[in-house]
Protein backbone atom coordinates (compact mmCIF):
# COMPACT_ATOMS: atom_id res chain seq x y z
CA UNK A 1 0.00 0.00 0.00
CA UNK A 2 2.59 2.19 0.69
CA UNK A 3 4.28 1.93 -2.87
CA UNK A 4 0.75 2.64 -4.14
CA UNK A 5 0.72 5.85 -2.27
CA UNK A 6 4.74 6.99 -2.99
CA UNK A 7 3.41 6.30 -7.31
CA UNK A 8 0.34 8.90 -6.97
CA UNK A 9 2.87 11.79 -6.02
CA UNK A 10 4.94 10.89 -8.83
CA UNK A 11 4.72 12.65 -12.34
CA UNK A 12 3.05 9.90 -14.95
CA UNK A 13 5.81 8.85 -16.57
CA UNK A 14 7.88 8.05 -13.78
CA UNK A 15 5.35 6.03 -12.13
CA UNK A 16 4.66 4.49 -15.19
CA UNK A 17 7.78 3.37 -15.36
CA UNK A 18 8.00 1.99 -11.53
CA UNK A 19 4.56 -0.21 -12.53
CA UNK A 20 6.02 -1.57 -15.29
CA UNK A 21 8.79 -2.20 -13.48
CA UNK A 22 7.02 -3.90 -10.31
CA UNK A 23 5.33 -5.57 -12.78
CA UNK A 24 8.32 -7.21 -14.31
CA UNK A 25 9.71 -8.24 -10.94
CA UNK A 26 6.00 -9.75 -9.71
CA UNK A 27 6.69 -11.94 -13.26
CA UNK A 28 10.11 -12.78 -12.26
CA UNK A 29 9.40 -13.31 -8.58
CA UNK A 30 6.29 -15.24 -9.25
CA UNK A 31 7.45 -18.85 -10.11
CA UNK A 32 9.73 -19.04 -7.16
CA UNK A 33 7.72 -17.46 -5.13
CA UNK A 34 4.86 -20.56 -6.46
CA UNK A 35 7.83 -23.33 -5.94
CA UNK A 36 6.94 -22.79 -2.63
CA UNK A 37 3.45 -22.60 -1.75
CA UNK A 38 1.44 -24.22 1.33
CA UNK A 39 0.56 -26.98 -1.62
CA UNK A 40 3.68 -27.59 -2.84
CA UNK A 41 5.46 -28.10 0.47
CA UNK A 42 5.51 -30.26 3.63
CA UNK A 43 2.47 -29.26 6.63
CA UNK A 44 4.46 -30.12 9.31
CA UNK A 45 8.60 -31.46 9.67
CA UNK A 46 10.12 -32.77 12.67
CA UNK A 47 14.44 -33.15 13.19
CA UNK A 48 15.13 -35.34 15.61
CA UNK A 49 17.45 -33.76 18.34
CA UNK A 50 19.21 -34.73 21.17
CA UNK A 51 19.20 -34.16 25.19
CA UNK A 52 18.51 -31.33 26.50
CA UNK A 53 21.57 -29.17 27.09
CA UNK A 54 23.68 -30.57 24.46
CA UNK A 55 24.65 -29.57 20.43
CA UNK A 56 22.00 -31.58 18.91
CA UNK A 57 18.95 -30.24 20.52
CA UNK A 58 19.97 -27.00 19.87
CA UNK A 59 21.33 -27.50 16.23
CA UNK A 60 18.02 -29.17 15.85
CA UNK A 61 15.94 -26.28 17.17
CA UNK A 62 17.43 -23.81 15.19
CA UNK A 63 16.63 -25.67 12.08
CA UNK A 64 13.70 -26.05 12.45
CA UNK A 65 12.57 -22.47 12.99
CA UNK A 66 14.58 -21.85 10.17
CA UNK A 67 12.96 -24.33 8.23
CA UNK A 68 9.60 -22.52 9.17
CA UNK A 69 10.48 -19.28 9.06
CA UNK A 70 11.80 -19.66 5.26
CA UNK A 71 8.71 -21.56 3.88
CA UNK A 72 10.25 -25.57 3.68
CA UNK A 73 7.43 -26.58 5.55
CA UNK A 74 4.18 -24.62 7.19
CA UNK A 75 5.59 -25.95 10.82
CA UNK A 76 8.72 -27.88 12.00
CA UNK A 77 9.39 -28.82 15.13
CA UNK A 78 12.55 -30.48 17.39
CA UNK A 79 12.04 -33.49 18.90
CA UNK A 80 14.31 -34.40 22.03
CA UNK A 81 15.59 -37.61 21.35
CA UNK A 82 18.30 -40.31 22.85
CA UNK A 83 20.76 -39.43 20.00
CA UNK A 84 22.25 -40.80 17.18
CA UNK A 85 20.58 -44.20 17.27
CA UNK A 86 17.35 -43.07 18.40
CA UNK A 87 17.17 -40.73 15.75
CA UNK A 88 17.96 -42.84 13.08
CA UNK A 89 14.81 -45.20 14.59
CA UNK A 90 12.68 -42.00 14.59
CA UNK A 91 13.49 -41.50 10.49
CA UNK A 92 13.16 -44.93 9.55
CA UNK A 93 9.61 -45.14 11.64
CA UNK A 94 8.60 -42.19 10.00
CA UNK A 95 8.48 -40.26 13.29
CA UNK A 96 10.83 -37.87 11.94
CA UNK A 97 11.49 -36.07 8.72
CA UNK A 98 15.07 -34.95 9.68
CA UNK A 99 17.40 -36.62 11.98
CA UNK A 100 20.86 -35.41 13.01
CA UNK A 101 23.11 -38.48 13.58
CA UNK A 102 27.13 -39.53 13.83
CA UNK A 103 28.42 -41.12 11.02
CA UNK A 104 29.75 -43.86 12.36
CA UNK A 105 25.82 -44.64 13.41
CA UNK A 106 24.47 -43.99 10.17
CA UNK A 107 27.03 -46.19 8.42
CA UNK A 108 25.77 -49.27 10.93
CA UNK A 109 22.50 -48.58 10.34
CA UNK A 110 23.32 -48.51 6.82
CA UNK A 111 24.87 -51.97 6.73
CA UNK A 112 22.32 -53.38 9.12
CA UNK A 113 19.15 -52.03 6.63
CA UNK A 114 20.71 -53.00 3.30
CA UNK A 115 17.76 -55.07 2.03
CA UNK A 116 15.75 -52.84 3.06
CA UNK A 117 13.10 -50.57 0.40
CA UNK A 118 13.76 -47.81 2.70
CA UNK A 119 17.00 -46.57 3.63
CA UNK A 120 18.56 -43.32 5.05
CA UNK A 121 20.01 -40.90 2.86
CA UNK A 122 22.15 -37.72 3.70
CA UNK A 123 21.38 -33.78 3.07
CA UNK A 124 24.97 -32.49 4.33
CA UNK A 125 27.45 -33.03 6.97
CA UNK A 126 26.37 -29.60 9.46
CA UNK A 127 29.49 -30.20 11.97
CA UNK A 128 32.07 -32.22 13.99
CA UNK A 129 31.50 -34.17 16.93
CA UNK A 130 33.73 -34.10 19.55
CA UNK A 131 34.14 -37.38 21.97
CA UNK A 132 34.80 -35.75 25.71
CA UNK A 133 36.08 -38.08 28.41
CA UNK A 134 35.18 -35.60 31.30
CA UNK A 135 36.84 -36.36 34.62
CA UNK A 136 36.55 -34.46 37.79
CA UNK A 137 40.43 -32.03 38.10
CA UNK A 138 40.94 -33.42 41.31
CA UNK A 139 39.81 -36.83 40.63
CA UNK A 140 44.07 -37.57 39.52
CA UNK A 141 42.68 -39.70 36.35
CA UNK A 142 45.02 -38.41 33.62
CA UNK A 143 44.92 -41.08 30.77
CA UNK A 144 42.46 -43.51 29.30
CA UNK A 145 44.22 -46.39 31.33
CA UNK A 146 43.80 -44.93 34.54
CA UNK A 147 39.67 -45.35 33.79
CA UNK A 148 40.58 -49.52 34.52
CA UNK A 149 38.45 -50.47 37.81
CA UNK A 150 36.50 -47.49 38.06
CA UNK A 151 32.79 -46.82 37.10
CA UNK A 152 32.08 -44.70 34.17
CA UNK A 153 29.02 -43.22 32.41
CA UNK A 154 28.20 -44.22 28.92
CA UNK A 155 25.49 -42.26 27.50
CA UNK A 156 22.18 -43.78 27.53
CA UNK A 157 20.78 -46.02 25.09
CA UNK A 158 19.76 -44.79 21.60
CA UNK A 159 22.79 -42.17 21.83
CA UNK A 160 25.38 -42.27 19.64
CA UNK A 161 27.99 -41.75 22.82
CA UNK A 162 26.79 -45.25 24.05
CA UNK A 163 27.91 -46.42 20.39
CA UNK A 164 31.52 -44.89 20.68
CA UNK A 165 32.20 -45.61 24.41
CA UNK A 166 32.39 -49.19 24.08
CA UNK A 167 34.87 -49.02 20.96
CA UNK A 168 36.71 -46.94 22.61
CA UNK A 169 37.59 -49.01 26.04
CA UNK A 170 38.12 -52.09 23.29
CA UNK A 171 40.50 -50.00 21.51
CA UNK A 172 42.40 -49.42 25.05
CA UNK A 173 42.71 -52.56 25.04
CA UNK A 174 40.20 -52.78 28.48
CA UNK A 175 36.83 -54.33 29.18
CA UNK A 176 33.43 -53.15 29.77
CA UNK A 177 31.46 -54.42 32.23
CA UNK A 178 27.87 -53.91 33.13
CA UNK A 179 27.61 -52.23 36.69
CA UNK A 180 25.79 -55.06 38.99
CA UNK A 181 27.08 -57.41 37.06
CA UNK A 182 27.25 -61.07 38.28
CA UNK A 183 30.53 -62.89 38.93
CA UNK A 184 32.66 -64.46 35.90
CA UNK A 185 34.62 -64.83 33.48
CA UNK A 186 36.30 -61.70 33.29
CA UNK A 187 33.56 -59.87 35.91
CA UNK A 188 32.94 -59.55 39.18
CA UNK A 189 34.87 -61.17 42.38
CA UNK A 190 34.86 -64.10 40.21
CA UNK A 191 37.45 -62.67 37.74
CA UNK A 192 41.22 -63.07 37.68
CA UNK A 193 43.14 -60.36 39.42
CA UNK A 194 44.57 -59.50 36.08
CA UNK A 195 40.57 -59.02 33.90
CA UNK A 196 39.57 -56.90 36.93
CA UNK A 197 42.42 -54.61 36.49
CA UNK A 198 41.76 -54.15 33.31
CA UNK A 199 37.97 -53.69 33.62
CA UNK A 200 35.73 -50.89 33.35
CA UNK A 201 32.46 -50.65 34.65
CA UNK A 202 29.76 -48.63 32.27
CA UNK A 203 26.62 -47.54 33.68
CA UNK A 204 24.11 -46.21 31.11
CA UNK A 205 23.19 -42.26 31.78
CA UNK A 206 22.59 -39.32 29.52
CA UNK A 207 24.39 -35.90 29.79
CA UNK A 208 22.43 -34.45 32.29
CA UNK A 209 22.48 -37.51 34.88
CA UNK A 210 26.02 -38.31 33.79
CA UNK A 211 26.67 -35.20 35.52
CA UNK A 212 24.77 -35.54 38.12
CA UNK A 213 26.75 -38.56 39.07
CA UNK A 214 30.15 -37.38 37.93
CA UNK A 215 29.62 -34.87 40.76
CA UNK A 216 28.18 -36.87 42.96
CA UNK A 217 31.34 -39.26 42.72
CA UNK A 218 29.27 -42.34 41.64
CA UNK A 219 31.19 -42.61 38.44
CA UNK A 220 34.67 -41.28 37.97
CA UNK A 221 34.20 -40.32 33.77
CA UNK A 222 31.20 -39.39 31.98
CA UNK A 223 31.56 -39.95 28.21
CA UNK A 224 29.96 -37.63 26.24
CA UNK A 225 29.89 -36.73 21.91
CA UNK A 226 28.61 -33.12 20.98
CA UNK A 227 29.71 -29.69 20.34
CA UNK A 228 32.58 -27.43 21.63
CA UNK A 229 31.29 -26.55 24.17
CA UNK A 230 28.79 -28.56 25.59
CA UNK A 231 26.60 -25.83 27.45
CA UNK A 232 25.67 -28.71 30.13
CA UNK A 233 29.75 -29.48 30.80
CA UNK A 234 30.45 -25.61 30.86
CA UNK A 235 27.62 -25.07 33.67
CA UNK A 236 28.76 -28.34 36.00
CA UNK A 237 32.35 -27.42 35.40
CA UNK A 238 31.85 -23.66 37.26
CA UNK A 239 30.24 -25.83 40.00
CA UNK A 240 32.77 -28.43 39.95
CA UNK A 241 35.97 -28.48 38.39
CA UNK A 242 36.39 -30.53 35.89
CA UNK A 243 39.09 -31.94 33.20
CA UNK A 244 39.42 -33.82 29.73
CA UNK A 245 41.18 -36.90 28.97
CA UNK A 246 43.61 -37.09 25.30
CA UNK A 247 41.99 -39.75 23.08
CA UNK A 248 43.69 -39.40 20.32
CA UNK A 249 46.08 -42.18 20.51
CA UNK A 250 43.11 -44.70 20.34
CA UNK A 251 42.53 -43.21 16.90
CA UNK A 252 44.61 -45.63 14.65
CA UNK A 253 43.07 -48.97 16.31
CA UNK A 254 39.35 -47.63 16.22
CA UNK A 255 39.68 -46.21 12.39
CA UNK A 256 41.02 -50.16 11.85
CA UNK A 257 38.37 -51.75 13.84
CA UNK A 258 35.79 -49.96 12.79
CA UNK A 259 36.41 -47.60 9.46
CA UNK A 260 37.44 -44.46 8.93
CA UNK A 261 35.07 -42.16 10.83
CA UNK A 262 37.29 -41.30 13.47
CA UNK A 263 39.34 -37.86 12.92
CA UNK A 264 42.19 -36.30 15.35
CA UNK A 265 40.69 -32.96 16.58
CA UNK A 266 41.07 -30.22 18.99
CA UNK A 267 38.89 -28.87 21.53
CA UNK A 268 40.60 -25.50 22.42
CA UNK A 269 42.12 -24.47 25.54
CA UNK A 270 39.52 -22.37 27.46
CA UNK A 271 36.63 -24.34 25.67
CA UNK A 272 35.68 -24.85 29.44
CA UNK A 273 36.65 -22.31 31.25
CA UNK A 274 40.29 -23.26 32.78
CA UNK A 275 40.66 -26.29 30.55
CA UNK A 276 44.05 -26.94 28.76
CA UNK A 277 43.94 -27.79 25.19
CA UNK A 278 43.33 -31.36 24.26
CA UNK A 279 43.40 -34.36 21.29
CA UNK A 280 40.40 -36.06 20.92
CA UNK A 281 37.95 -38.46 18.61
CA UNK A 282 35.82 -36.38 15.87
CA UNK A 283 33.39 -37.86 13.95
CA UNK A 284 31.12 -36.38 11.32
CA UNK A 285 27.68 -35.29 12.31
CA UNK A 286 25.13 -35.70 9.36
CA UNK A 287 21.71 -33.75 8.98
CA UNK A 288 20.01 -37.49 7.40
CA UNK A 289 16.35 -37.87 5.79
CA UNK A 290 15.07 -40.97 4.39
CA UNK A 291 15.36 -41.87 0.32
CA UNK A 292 12.36 -41.34 -0.49
CA UNK A 293 11.70 -38.13 1.03
CA UNK A 294 10.38 -35.47 -1.85
CA UNK A 295 12.90 -33.76 -4.33
CA UNK A 296 11.35 -30.18 -3.11
CA UNK A 297 11.65 -30.63 0.33
CA UNK A 298 15.14 -31.68 0.07
CA UNK A 299 16.51 -29.45 -2.51
CA UNK A 300 14.92 -25.94 -0.51
CA UNK A 301 16.55 -27.88 3.11
CA UNK A 302 19.92 -27.79 1.40
CA UNK A 303 19.35 -24.42 -0.35
CA UNK A 304 18.70 -23.09 3.47
CA UNK A 305 21.92 -24.79 4.86
CA UNK A 306 23.82 -22.98 2.29
CA UNK A 307 22.17 -19.39 2.13
CA UNK A 308 21.22 -19.29 6.00
CA UNK A 309 23.59 -20.95 7.35
CA UNK A 310 24.20 -18.43 9.72
CA UNK A 311 21.04 -18.95 11.75
CA UNK A 312 22.18 -22.74 12.38
CA UNK A 313 25.18 -21.81 14.91
CA UNK A 314 24.28 -22.56 18.64
CA UNK A 315 25.23 -19.57 20.50
CA UNK A 316 27.27 -21.85 23.07
CA UNK A 317 29.74 -22.66 19.66
CA UNK A 318 33.09 -21.40 19.86
CA UNK A 319 33.41 -21.43 16.35
CA UNK A 320 33.46 -24.82 15.69
CA UNK A 321 30.71 -24.73 13.40
CA UNK A 322 30.69 -24.92 10.18
CA UNK A 323 28.56 -25.08 6.92
CA UNK A 324 30.08 -24.33 4.21
CA UNK A 325 29.54 -26.05 0.72
CA UNK A 326 32.94 -27.90 1.00
CA UNK A 327 32.04 -29.72 4.37
CA UNK A 328 28.53 -30.01 3.80
CA UNK A 329 29.02 -32.43 0.95
CA UNK A 330 32.19 -34.80 3.06
CA UNK A 331 29.39 -36.59 4.36
CA UNK A 332 31.99 -39.68 5.16
CA UNK A 333 30.70 -42.36 2.72
CA UNK A 334 27.28 -41.67 3.10
CA UNK A 335 25.82 -41.16 0.05
CA UNK A 336 23.70 -37.52 -1.08
CA UNK A 337 20.17 -37.56 -1.14
CA UNK A 338 20.13 -37.26 -5.51
CA UNK A 339 17.93 -33.92 -4.87
CA UNK A 340 20.58 -32.71 -2.40
CA UNK A 341 23.55 -33.77 -4.93
CA UNK A 342 21.73 -31.66 -7.45
CA UNK A 343 20.92 -28.93 -5.81
CA UNK A 344 25.07 -28.29 -4.70
CA UNK A 345 25.60 -29.09 -8.40
CA UNK A 346 23.33 -26.14 -9.04
CA UNK A 347 24.61 -23.87 -6.17
CA UNK A 348 28.11 -24.55 -6.62
CA UNK A 349 28.96 -26.18 -10.28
Amino acid sequence: MADVITARGLPHRRAALKAGLAAGLAGALLPALSACTSASRPGTVTVAGGEPGGFYLEFSTLLAESLQRHGVADNAVALTTGGSLDNLQHLLTGKATFAVALADAAAQQVAAGATSNVGIAALGKVYENYVHCVVRRNSGIRTFTDLAGRAVAVGQPGSGTSLITPRLIDAAGLTASPAGAGAGPGTGTGASPGAREKRVTVMNLGLNDGLDALQGGSVDALFWSGGVPTAAIAAANKETGLGLLDLSALIPVMRSRYGVFYDRVLIPEGAYEGTQAVWTVGVANLLLCRNDLDDGTVKRTVELLVNHAQELIPRSSLGVQFLSPESLINTAGLPLHPAAAAAYRTLHG
